[in-house]
C-alpha cells in the first residue's frame, strides 16, 4: 500500500459530510503535501462562477487532512485561521488544490494551498493555520 492509502485509510469516512456534499476527493496525502479535487458543477454562485467559500472550504479540507497525519494518532487538528485571495475565476471542470506545508510544530501547523483550474491557471491562494491537540474521546 501505498503512504497516501495508508493515511487515508486512517481518516473518517466522508459520508454524509460537507467533503461529500462539494465532491471533493482526496489525491494525495502527507504531511507536507496533500492534493485534492473538487468539480465546478454544484458549487457556484447564482452567477455560475466557483462560489469563494467553496474555494476555501477545499483549503481548509486539505491542510486539515495534512495537518491531522503531522498530528498523529491520538491527537486532532482543528483549523484556526484561514486567509484566501481569490485570482480568478473558474466556470467548468475540476479545480485542484495543492496544500504544501510551511510550518510543521508540535503544537500548529501552517499550509499555503494553491488551487489552480483545469488549466493550470491560479484560481486561489490560501494559507490555513491549524492548531494540533490531544484528541478528546
Amino acid at each position: 500500500m501505498s503512504d497516501t492509502t495508508d493515511a487515508l485509510a486512517a481518516m473518517p469516512p466522508v459520508t454524509g459530510t460537507l467533503l461529500e456534499r462539494m465532491g471533493i476527493e482526496v489525491l494525495e496525502l502527507s504531511a507536507d503535501r496533500t492534493v485534492g479535487a473538487m468539480p465546478v458543477a454544484g458549487n457556484t454562485q447564482p452567477y455560475g462562477l466557483l462560489h469563494g467559500g467553496a474555494s476555501a472550504v477545499l483549503a481548509e479540507t486539505l491542510a486539515s487532512y495534512a495537518a491531522q497525519v503531522h498530528a498523529g494518532a491520538g491527537r486532532a487538528a482543528v483549523g484556526i485561521e484561514i486567509n484566501a485571495t481569490h485570482h480568478r475565476s473558474a466556470r467548468s471542470g475540476v479545480v485542484t488544490g495543492t496544500a504544501t506545508a510551511l510550518h510543521l510544530g508540535s503544537s500548529l501547523a501552517s499550509y499555503e494551498v494553491v488551487v489552480e483550474d483545469g488549466d493550470g491557471r491560479r484560481v486561489c491562494t490560501a494559507r490555513v493555520t491549524c492548531m494540533l491537540i490531544d484528541a478528546r474521546r
